[in-house]
């Protein structure tokens, strides 16, 4: 492969649009719940960082879960909504 061909790759692969993975508050799950279903459902997520989630969710009514290729966040929202969470993806500019 030429040097070319992988400039162009990791090129194309920048850019490739992000989407935001947003998780709202609900006043039915539990926080630990949310907490441990925002780890399986994003392996990286480490538990602070879930929690830290899950608090602004509950302060603010909306958090930032991940920001990611758009079939990843439709993934990751399609799992937290099957856990019962409410979740929305957006265009991340």
């Amino acid at each position: 492969m030429s040097v070319e061909t992988i400039e162009k790759r990791s090129t194309s692969r920048k850019l490739a649009p992000q989407y935001r993975v947003l998780l709202h508050n609900d006043d039915y799950n539990s926080m630990e719940y949310v907490v441990q279903v925002l780890m399986t459902t994003v392996p990286s997520l480490s538990q602070p960082q879930a929690v830290s989630i899950m608090m602004e969710a509950h302060h603010n009514g909306l958090a930032l879960v991940i920001t990611c290729a758009q079939e990843h966040a439709e993934f990751y929202c399609e799992t937290l909504k099957s856990h019962g969470l409410s979740s929305t993806i957006e265009p991340d500019e």
